[in-house]
């Protein structure tokens, strides 16, 4: 982990979720004419792990827009398989599903970002080298709005996310998986924050969403957290390695200063710097791995020691 530099910070306490979602309309609504990045970067601020209910009006996830990325990406695929998840909302979920060469250490789920599809760019590399280091990965679809849709609204969608993080939990205990992980991207470590905090990822939370019937197990063991825009909703329980791009946009590194001193005090859990790449990581993507892989690798083999312990990681 020569390449990264531990990080340390302040801890300031998340706001209640209603707050939360009225300052993601607030934000992103003041800045959507002004595109770009600086539009981004204020939408993922405002972004609560907070999961709302459903509002008598709320976005939905564009059906069509998810079929048509199903089909460009599906015959595509190349390393991996396209396997289908289901939610009470969605029937058919597309996932991609890469085993390792050998035995598998572990599985680990992959979430990608605001708008994208689970072969996309960073993500499809993630998929495929996390199997080449030996660990199973299931990437999935994750509900998306019309390309055209105001930002804002994603944060109605939380609640079929968290369906389908579900599924994929359920999905992997049914083959026989009982240690998994999540790496998430961006909006994507958003949405994997509120499902945590909804109790998504605990022991036998497949079977309690009622994804996929009688699919209970162990719960998620490690969560991978990159480019999260928003501070922790609940203090993690688990091994957590929290991971920012130095160049990284203004509303990730703002908020990984709340975040880091919430990490449990495991031997595993500590924040990364990868230097000289931005919020996408562009041409670095092996650089991410690097980092990543060992730490669930750490996780998997037990050597993280109990919850409440103290981190032997070097602190900057």
């Amino acid at each position: 982990m020569a390449s990264s530099i531990l990080r340390a910070g302040v801890h300031v306490a998340p706001e209640a979720a209603r707050a939360r979602v009225g300052l993601l309309r607030r934000a992103v609504e003041g800045v959507r004419a002004i595109g770009g990045a600086a539009s981004f970067a204020a939408t993922l601020a405002a972004l609560s792990g907070a999961l709302p209910a459903v509002p008598v009006h709320a976005a939905v996830p564009d059906m069509a827009r998810e079929d048509r990325w199903a089909a460009q990406v599906s015959p595509q695929v190349v390393v991996g398989d396209v396997v289908w998840l289901s939610t009470r909302l969605r029937p058919r979920v597309l996932a991609i599903y890469t085993k390792p060469s050998g035995g598998a250490k572990g599985a680990v789920i992959v979430v990608h970002g605001l708008g994208l599809n689970p072969d996309w760019g960073l993500i499809g590399v993630l998929r495929t080298a996390l199997a080449d280091r030996g660990f199973a990965t299931l990437s999935v679809q994750m509900p998306v709005l019309a390309a055209d849709a105001p930002a804002a609204d994603y944060v109605d969608l939380y609640p079929e996310a968290g369906a389908r993080l579900s599924a994929a939990l359920a999905w992997l205990h049914e083959r026989g998986y009982a240690k998994i992980a999540v790496v998430s991207h961006s909006l994507g470590a958003a949405m994997t924050d509120a499902w945590l905090a909804h109790g998504g990822g605990r022991a036998n939370a497949g079977a309690r969403s009622g994804a996929i019937a009688g699919a209970g197990g162990p719960g998620i063991v490690a969560w991978v957290p990159v480019g999260m825009a928003v501070p922790f909703s609940m203090r993690p329980a688990m091994p957590v390695l929290d991971v920012v791009a130095g160049g990284d946009l203004p509303a990730v590194l703002a908020s990984d200063r709340e975040r880091v001193p919430e990490l449990a005090g495991d031997r595993c859990s500590h924040g990364v710097t990868v230097p000289g790449v931005d919020h996408f990581y562009e041409g670095a993507e092996a650089r991410l791995v690097d980092v990543i892989a060992p730490f669930l690798g750490d996780v998997f083999e037990g050597r993280c020691g109990a919850a409440g312990g103290r981190s032997d990681r070097p602190q900057r």
